[in-house]
């Protein structure tokens, strides 16, 4: 199976017709992309940042989730050019399911609202995740026709393969190009990430040495790499490990976080789930502004979102090598927990210091007990006798690679993924010099 006859791998040739995006990559148009792009739930996402709250940290970090869907979309090209040669893939996938995967890269992110990842870690039943507002988005209103009319596709098939939940054997395979440890999504964004952010931490992965390694795993169902894309590997898994620890988890990125949970968990009676799905930047900071007047939340919501920036301050950090007592009490809590623990805390706190610290203030930042940097990956080894034409042999990358499978364990969980306590900058200092702090923290979390 060729996909030559799809138009936009003549787009991708000839360059004749497409747009711009950095950091100097053409990304091809055809009238039926355009068509998508310039539908209302894909230009909401040139309102939405791709970051977030990073550019209160990293000033270039104000790309948006528009710029990063046409990378991710760009780059499903790219991978459709690599795997149409694999014979196992041109069997299972043909032309419209092909279509489909472009439409579905494009389209991936059409859910995303405001801010939403760290908000949904809260865990409140008031915020459906993301990606359960994708399909009703795709199954009525103006991309359905779209996809229908134009691209000749089922609105479902493509939904299905974005929400993962396609279980047909070309589905399967699609969807783990779309998400899985190598796939359009994290390729486009720590390269584009960090970019933006003004580090080179996610842009030497050697993406062409690990396109030219991508095939098929034992099973035929999902995507896996030859034993000459390893290294290739190994340093995306590197470069995701770094970009977290570097900028996506940065401690003030982290402060800033906390801050923006505990103002919507304060004002969560005011949350309108239907109005918020539908935000942009602009116009969720504006009703968190409007929501946490003259409530404890306002001076969060002000340091933010106002004129003069005002982030808490750190006043302790616990990772699980050398603070394992700290770190197993608290990381993987629910927000309510560590919500009630802040409460906690203040009290003993103000017992102990000569200050008053107002548990509005005292912010616990407990790291989800999900791992991030996990990656499930075969490699494909050649035959241990190449001569005599045997089969290939199979091994998982964490099998052979002990930098993965240090990054992914020890390294990752064990010191990047740690317990923060920040507070305001008037009492952080003196949260910071107080004597036994671990075990005051430990008697809090003991109740």
């Amino acid at each position: 199976m060729s996909f030559a006859s799809l138009p936009e791998f003549a787009a991708l040739r000839s360059h004749s017709d497409g747009v711009r995006i950095p950091p100097d990559a053409s990304v091809p148009f055809t009238p039926r992309v355009r068509a998508l792009v310039d539908t209302a739930v894909v230009r909401r996402l040139a309102r939405v940042s791709q970051l977030g709250l990073v550019a209160l940290v990293y000033p270039g970090a104000v790309h948006t989730r528009l710029e990063h869907s046409l990378g991710v979309y760009r780059l499903a090209l790219e991978f459709l050019v690599r795997l149409e040669g694999d014979e196992r893939f041109a069997a299972l996938v043909g032309e419209e399911d092909a279509s489909a995967f472009l439409a579905a890269a494009l389209l991936h992110d059409v859910g995303h609202w405001a801010y939403c990842h760290p908000l949904e870690d809260m865990g409140l039943p008031e915020l459906p995740r993301h990606e359960t507002l994708l399909r009703g988005l795709l199954l009525d209103g103006e991309a359905a026709g779209i996809l229908s009319r134009d691209w000749g596709l089922d609105p479902a098939r493509v939904a299905d393969l974005v929400d993962g939940t396609a279980s047909d054997p070309a589905g399967l395979v699609l969807r783990s190009l779309l998400s899985g440890p190598i796939d359009v999504d994290k390729m486009d964004y720590l390269a584009r990430d960090s970019l933006h952010a003004g580090v080179p931490y996610g842009r030497h992965f050697d993406q062409d040495r690990l396109l030219a390694s991508l095939c098929l795993d034992e099973r035929g169902e999902a995507l896996a790499i030859t034993e000459k894309g390893r290294t290739a590997a190994e340093l995306l898994v590197f470069a995701r490990y770094v970009m977290f620890s570097e900028v996506y988890w940065h401690h003030a990125v982290r402060a800033a976080t906390a801050m923006l949970q505990r103002a919507v968990w304060i004002v969560r009676p005011a949350i309108d789930p239907a109005r918020l799905m539908r935000s942009d930047d602009a116009s969720f900071a504006d009703w968190l502004t409007r929501a946490a007047a003259d409530t404890p939340a306002a001076p969060l919501a002000a340091g933010l979102f106002g004129p003069t920036r005002r982030l808490f301050k750190r006043a302790a950090s616990f990772d699980a090598l050398h603070h394992p007592e700290v770190h197993r009490a608290i990381a993987g809590r629910s927000y309510a927990d560590t919500a009630a623990l802040s409460g906690r805390l203040a009290g003993r706190l103000s017992d102990r210091l000569s200050v008053s610290v107002d548990p509005h203030t005292l912010l616990v930042d407990a790291p989800p007990a999900e791992r991030e940097v996990e990656f499930r990956l075969q490699v494909r080894e050649r035959p241990a006798r190449r001569a005599a034409g045997g089969p290939h042999r199979w091994r998982r990358l964490e099998d052979v690679s002990p930098v993965v499978r240090s990054l992914a364990h020890e390294q990752f969980d064990d010191l990047v993924k740690r317990v923060r306590i920040f507070a305001a900058p008037e009492t952080a200092a003196a949260i910071a010099a107080c004597e036994n702090l671990e075990e005051i923290i430990l008697e809090a979390v003991a109740g």
